[in-house]
């Protein structure tokens, strides 16, 4: 059985549908899918009508689905449903790439991709669907974070911008705050919220406390130093 892959959350576990009328590679695909906390395989299927099927009775929250299906196409599919979807498959036409983006979809995965491919647009699906999960009108800030969050900022930190850092100390405000919680509000990975808060911490920026919880493994929270510019 594959780990399952974890993270501290109260949010219901997203619904996925996988659409590939390959048996064995939508096991694949459904394997990865259920090995990542916050998501749940609703059905795999192996059709256009199977999926049109499933998506009028019980719609998901993502479809993973292939281009190629014996009964029609999968971009097209991911067009008329109004879902969110990633693209999954073999074909690279640059042509069919840019219908699939014009289409809406949130990521397109060449076949044969790693494993830890998937994961990293799920967890970003994730954090992208947490923000964006609001019933409140979204600020701009919010939208920033969401699309960072969905497409990744993986681009150095300069020492002319910090862009990432200001977005880890805005995220703190007059709290305190986890790395993980701060990780959910920005869009960046927890590893990357950890790094530049340890690195803030390091400068005098943020303070650091532990709090135990009661499986008595402490947790860090990360404040604002009082009295410190930026």
């Amino acid at each position: 059985m594959t780990a399952r892959t974890t993270t501290t959350s109260t949010h219901r576990d997203l619904q996925v549908l996988v659409v590939d009328d390959d048996f064995r590679v939508a096991s694949i695909h459904a394997d990865i899918v259920a090995g990542v906390d916050g998501f749940e395989v609703q059905a795999t299927v192996g059709t256009c009508a199977e999926a049109r099927a499933e998506l009028a009775t019980r719609p998901p929250d993502l479809v993973l689905a292939d281009v190629y299906l014996p009964d029609g196409d999968g971009i097209e599919l991911v067009r008329g449903s109004s879902t969110d979807a990633f693209v999954l498959s073999a074909a690279v036409e640059a042509a069919t790439v840019r219908r699939a983006l014009t289409a809406g979809v949130h990521a397109y995965l060449v076949k044969p991709f790693t494993r830890q491919s998937l994961v990293e647009r799920l967890d970003r699906f994730l954090r992208f669907r947490r923000i964006t999960g609001t019933p409140h009108p979204m600020k701009q800030e919010e939208i920033d974070r969401a699309l960072a969050a969905m497409h990744g900022t993986s681009q150095p930190v300069t020492a002319a911008g910090n862009s990432t850092e200001d977005l880890v100390l805005g995220a703190l405000g007059t709290g305190e705050r986890s790395a993980t919680e701060v990780a959910e509000l920005t869009g960046v990975s927890r590893a990357t919220a950890q790094r530049r808060l340890s690195a803030l911490a390091g400068r005098g920026v943020v303070t650091v406390r532990l709090r135990y919880g009661s499986s008595g493994r402490p947790e860090h929270l990360y404040a604002r130093s009082t009295g410190v510019g930026w």
